[in-house]
């Protein structure tokens, strides 16, 4: 594992939340003291750290070991909700409209049957 990545991700989300570095200590139970050395890739936190840390940020641990572990795919279907849950009503069902014609062209894109069978 790459420290100095994962702490700069921590450090970036910590700051996406705008938390100070003690705010953050305090809500995970760490030093702001161990925190800054994690932040700076001295120091990996534990499991249990690691889980509080992703837990009080709400971000995936996914965001935070991504040169690590694929993406999960849940992420990408939870960024569409959130993107989707901004919407009004409106604008919701014309997105959903837009997608559905995007899924009736996909398979032209590829030379790939239509599911109703025509090409």
């Amino acid at each position: 594992m790459n420290n100095a990545l994962f702490g700069h991700r921590l450090r970036t989300y910590r700051k996406e939340k705008g938390l100070t570095i003690e705010k953050l200590a305090e809500q995970v139970g760490l030093s702001p003291n161990y925190l800054g050395d994690v932040e700076r890739g001295k120091k990996l936190p534990s499991m249990a750290t690691f889980i509080r840390l992703v837990n009080v940020l709400d971000i995936s641990a996914d965001e935070l070991l991504k040169d690590e572990v694929n993406r999960a795919d849940y992420l990408v279907d939870a960024e569409i909700s959130s993107r989707l849950a901004g919407l009004t009503p409106r604008r919701r069902t014309a997105v959903l409209n837009i997608l559905d014609r995007i899924l009736e062209e996909l398979p032209n894109l590829n030379g790939e049957a239509k599911p109703d069978g025509s090409k």
